[in-house]
């Protein structure tokens, strides 16, 4: 459960903070107040006041979700909000002289932002985008606190029926720490490898 919330938020986040980033670039007066609301909203706030506030306090407004889908939810919003800055630093940290040469090439902008401008912003951000995946990860633990069965929500269990609270929090632990370092080593590895495909 807590990989499969890490690739769903993961995958959802990072395509929302795209999204977020090139809207914002792209129709800057318009998007461009909405976007930042957003962004600092989400940086600002504890994730497990997010994690309540879309479980608990949406059904008060008549949107009912179920425990893993509020979890999704709240792990896209906040990568999502993380994502979105990192990507608008690598689009700001590209030359200007590559979309307009791209343009005087007569390259539709479609072209220019998914085969050009895309790759290389992400490319420059990679590095402090996987870490923030990482973190996403780590921060499923708290998804327990809506009884959703995640690794901290079986360790609890563990320890309650045991009573044998330091040996299981040990485990746990490195079980945290081997999935931070299989997570990050294997989505480097991939998206090293697809960076290299796009360019």
């Amino acid at each position: 459960m807590t990989l499969w919330l890490t690739l769903c938020g993961a995958a959802l986040g990072v395509t929302f903070g795209i999204l977020m980033a090139a809207g914002r670039l792209a129709w800057p007066r318009g998007f461009g107040w909405p976007v930042n609301v957003y962004v600092e909203l989400f940086r600002d706030t504890p994730f497990i006041v997010q994690l309540f506030f879309i479980y608990f306090g949406l059904p008060s407004v008549g949107i009912h979700l179920g425990a893993f889908e509020a979890a999704v939810l709240a792990l896209t919003l906040n990568l999502g909000a993380y994502a979105t800055e990192l990507v608008r630093a690598g689009f700001e940290s590209l030359p200007a002289g590559q979309e307009e040469a791209a343009k005087a090439l007569g390259l539709h902008r479609f072209i220019v932002f998914t085969r050009i401008m895309l790759p290389q912003a992400v490319a420059a951000v990679r590095p402090a985008l996987l870490s923030q995946i990482v973190i996403s990860m780590l921060d499923t633990a708290v998804v327990s606190q809506i009884a959703l069965r995640d690794l901290t929500f079986e360790a609890d269990l563990v320890q309650t029926e045991t009573f044998r609270a330091f040996e299981t929090y040990v485990v746990v632990t490195l079980l945290y720490f081997c999935l931070s370092t299989l997570l990050r080593r294997t989505l480097g590895a991939s998206t090293a490898r697809l960076m290299r495909r796009v360019a």
